[in-house]
């Protein structure tokens, strides 16, 4: 006897998770004027980040899980309104040249459009010591 496949449709949380994922900027050879905030009608300037990582890095792929977890902490210095982009340094031999020892590497983007590098998180870091290091050094 053949049983018929019933189709179901994706779980509340599913959707849930997805919605509140972060908004994540994939430009390759973007520069940092690339960004757009993701609260358009806010007065602050919207606050920006670049990891430099590659594929295959599993140190950038655990920073990456850690950042979008991070981002979803509800706390008073939240990071709901971080632009991330994710920068390929395979993509750009400049980025390469510069990084290629060094990542996961972090920036932060400046109001002058420059980057400053932030120093390197420990991939034993929790979830929202990441968020409290990240948000303080967003402050500064």
């Amino acid at each position: 006897m053949a049983m018929a496949a019933v189709a179901r449709p994706p779980s509340i949380a599913l959707l849930t998770r997805q919605r509140l994922r972060p908004r994540w900027v994939f430009t390759p050879l973007a520069s940092s004027s690339s960004f757009s905030s993701s609260s358009p009608s806010s007065s602050a300037p919207p606050r920006k980040l670049v990891l430099y990582s590659k594929p295959g890095c599993c140190l950038c792929d655990g920073l990456k899980e850690k950042l979008q977890a991070a981002f979803l902490v509800s706390a008073p210095d939240s990071l709901h309104d971080v632009d991330l982009q994710i920068r390929d340094i395979t993509s750009n031999p400049e980025w390469e040249r510069a990084y290629q020892y060094e990542i996961p590497v972090l920036a932060k983007v400046l109001s002058d459009g420059t980057e400053e590098i932030l120093p390197r998180l420990s991939p034993r870091l929790g979830v929202e010591l990441i968020q409290k290091k990240i948000a303080a050094a967003l402050k500064e």
